[in-house]
C-alpha cells in the first residue's frame, strides 16, 4: 500500500518560514515527479510547485515564485518544501503527490495534508 505522508505545518508568522516534508513508503518515486498543492478555506485546490523524476526540474506557480522552494532526496523516499517570506494569504491545507500523471498538475498518490496557518 503506497501511503504519502505529510509534516512540518504550523503557525507562523507573516515573514517567517516552514520547511514541509512528505515522506513515500509503499514503492519508490526516485523516477517519478512529485508535486505540491494546497487548498485554502472555502477555495479550491491549487497548484504550488513540482519536481521532475529525471533532472530535477522544478515548476512553481507564480504566487509563489521567488519565496518557495521544492527539493527531493530519492535516498529518503521524501521531497521538501522550503517556504521563506510566508504571508497570511499562504495560509491552507498543503498536500504533495507523487507519480505525475500530467506534468505538472496531475498525479496519482495523494498524501492527507498538512495544516500551515500564517498570522498577520
Amino acid at each position: 500500500q503506497v501511503q504519502l505522508v505529510e509534516s512540518g505545518g504550523g503557525l507562523v508568522q507573516a515573514g517567517g518560514s516552514l520547511r514541509l516534508s512528505c515522506a513515500a513508503s509503499g514503492r519508490s518515486f526516485s523516477g517519478n515527479a512529485w508535486g505540491w498543492f494546497r487548498q485554502a478555506p472555502g477555495k479550491e485546490r491549487e497548484f504550488v510547485a513540482a519536481i521532475s523524476g529525471v533532472g530535477g526540474n522544478t515548476y512553481y506557480a507564480d504566487s509563489v515564485k521567488g519565496r518557495f522552494t521544492i527539493s527531493r532526496d530519492n535516498a529518503k523516499n521524501t521531497v521538501y518544501l522550503q517556504m521563506n517570506s510566508l504571508k497570511p494569504e499562504d495560509t491552507a491545507v498543503y498536500f504533495c503527490a507523487g507519480r505525475a500523471t500530467k506534468w505538472p498538475t496531475e498525479y496519482e498518490y495523494w498524501g492527507q495534508g498538512t495544516l500551515v496557518t500564517v498570522s498577520s
